[in-house]
């Protein structure tokens, strides 16, 4: 542990917090209809996708007409995915948009791979610079990137407005909503951010693969592509599946250090900002005090214990001597599987940034750290997207959270909970905590078929025996279920003996499973936080009493706290002792 690590940690949290400030105040007057500084340039091509889509954004809808209008605009998108990466070495697709002539993948594997995508988790069976045409990257993965976290966004807006609904039933307008998400918010951002990408050394060309001799006689080929418009887009809106295998590991997509730091930021600004924008909308800016408070608490808790651990190193490395080593300018710690440049707290970080949401991008391999320092991705995993989460999804989950913290204090001072004003009753508590457990089930009932069968096992590694063969599987199901992306590398659903045959056997049941792990876990719980916007939009407000418990104090910040952390503990403790706690105590490499 040094100085410069400790520092990287605060004071990302102190810049993170800065910029997160101004966007939320500046998307809670792009959601409320009032005139914002980019107006002038986007109201015109506003008005022009209404036109395209024949909708009216002035049609408020009520929850069930807004998830409709959700559920048949994600189902069309699955199928225009599913066809594009099928048909891409059609005769149809220029060849230079595939430069090497790939073939479409198996068709499970395309189905996982809509399915991730769609549901902006990004998980990926497959390497993608030796699987994807530069078609495929930009027209299918990189628009749903944009349009999946879009999705994401404006339910978390729905949701606050029916909050501060006053005895109606309108969350507003899906298509406006998501228009708008993308023009004013997502599309300004990702503009600054690819140019800044390219500018440290972030490829972006369509330039066909480069051969180059080694000093041994060898040659290597070098993957070429649009990456920076992709990579801008998948950190920003919480993807996180990367156009290199290696993901933002790989060079030509996080060069330098700097770029580190500036793709960490882009992970956590907009599920970090939305905190501010709901405490805006609400009129009282304690109340996103108090929630980024919690979250903020709890993620440099998860950091610290990740640097820590992965500084100490693992029991046999330290058996071995090799905490002695000299590593990245510092004595001791787990290098294993991390970049030089980044070194041990700007890997662990990274980790965690990337876990608390569900972006999933890695600049490191997870399955390389330390037992302890391995169950902390798997920890921020089990809290369900609470910890800023991805964006939308995080608020949203978190909102849910607050009305069961409000309904159990409620339940210890002997009066009715009320939240901002409205009472809340048995429909709105039955539909919160279904929203919060269908994650966490759908994760373990995975889990559990893939383990107690044949066909679940054929997915885990040689190595990957023991405890690390348990949390190989658990991770991937939890990660799965949770949208984020990221994996321990030894799991796999599909084999590609080599990179010129795409169309080789998969592992069906892997890809299958995984596919609706994710598509239960991503719509499942919008549905549910849709149902409570609607529920909650229709009671009236009354003015808080004496005995009002209070929602933006550090007194509730510590109950949510707890209440997050007894939940997952209470769901997902036993998986975590079966897997990286027994790996960590007894020292197992495997």
């Amino acid at each position: 542990m040094t100085f410069a690590g400790w520092l990287t940690i605060f004071l990302f949290a102190a810049i993170l917090t800065a910029l997160a400030m101004p966007l939320g105040s500046y998307m809670a007057k792009v959601y409320t209809g009032r005139r914002v500084f980019l107006s002038p340039i986007f109201s015109g091509p506003e008005r022009f996708l209404y036109v395209i889509l024949r909708v009216d954004p002035k049609r408020e809808q009520d929850w069930k007409s807004y998830a409709k209008s959700l559920l048949i605009f994600s189902l069309a998108g699955w199928l225009l995915l599913y066809v594009i990466l099928r048909t891409q070495n059609a005769f149809f697709v220029p060849h230079g948009l595939n430069p090497l002539g790939y073939h479409s993948a198996p068709w499970n594997v395309t189905f996982n791979t809509t399915s991730s995508f769609l549901t902006n988790t990004n998980w990926q069976y497959y390497g993608g610079e030796t699987t994807m045409s530069y078609l495929s990257q930009m027209i299918g993965l990189t628009v749903q990137n944009w349009l999946s976290g879009g999705v994401g966004i404006v339910v978390a807006v729905a949701l606050i407005r029916g909050i501060i609904g006053r005895s109606g039933k309108s969350l507003g307008n899906f298509w406006q909503d998501l228009v708008r998400t993308v023009l004013y918010v997502l599309t300004p951002i990702s503009v600054i951010g690819a140019l800044v990408l390219v500018s440290q050394g972030v490829i972006q060309n369509f330039t066909t693969y480069l051969t180059a001799h080694t000093v041994t006689g060898l040659t290597q080929s070098i993957a070429m592509g649009p990456v920076a418009s992709q990579e801008v887009i998948k950190m920003l809106n919480t993807n996180g599946g990367g156009f290199f295998n290696v993901n933002s590991a790989h060079p030509f997509e996080n060069p330098t250090a700097f770029t580190n730091l500036f793709e960490m930021l882009l992970v956590l600004i907009i599920p970090a900002a939305l905190v501010f924008t709901y405490g805006r909308m609400t009129g009282n800016r304690r109340q996103g005090y108090a929630i980024y408070s919690a979250m903020m608490l709890m993620f440099l808790g998860a950091a610290i214990v990740a640097y820590i651990a992965e500084a100490h190193g693992s029991p046999a490395q330290h058996a071995a001597g090799l905490h002695t080593h000299v590593i990245s300018g510092s004595t001791g710690g787990n290098m294993e599987g991390k970049e030089q440049r980044f070194g041990i707290a700007g890997s662990a970080l990274f980790d965690v940034v990337t876990t608390v949401t569900s972006c999933g991008a890695v600049n490191s391999a997870i399955e390389s750290f330390t037992g302890i320092g391995g169950a902390v991705p798997m920890a921020n995993l089990s809290a369900s997207e609470v910890i800023f989460g991805g964006v939308g999804t995080g608020l949203y989950s978190m909102l849910l959270y607050v009305l069961l913290a409000v309904f159990i204090g409620g339940l210890m001072v002997g009066r009715t909970p009320e939240w901002l004003g409205k009472k809340l009753e048995a429909r709105e508590i039955k539909l919160a905590g279904l929203g919060i457990l269908i994650t966490p089930l759908a994760a373990l009932f995975c889990t559990a078929m893939a383990t107690a069968s044949h066909a679940g096992r054929a997915s885990i590694s040689e190595l990957g025996k023991g405890p690390q063969g348990f949390s190989e599987t658990f991770y991937a199901y939890l990660s799965q279920a949770n949208n984020n992306g990221s994996a321990f590398a030894g799991y796999t659903g599909f084999i590609q003996p080599n990179a010129g045959n795409v169309g080789s056997h998969g592992v069906t049941f892997a890809d299958l499973l995984g596919g609706f792990d994710m598509l239960f876990a991503r719509y499942a719980p919008i549905l549910f936080a849709l149902a409570v916007a609607g529920a909650l939009a229709g009671k009236r407000v009354t003015p808080a009493g004496l005995g009002t418990m209070r929602t933006d104090n550090p007194t509730f910040v510590v109950l949510l706290i707890g209440v997050i952390i007894l939940v997952g503990a209470l769901t997902f403790f036993p998986a975590l002792l079966l897997g990286p706690v027994v790996q960590g105590l007894t020292g197992h490499l495997y």
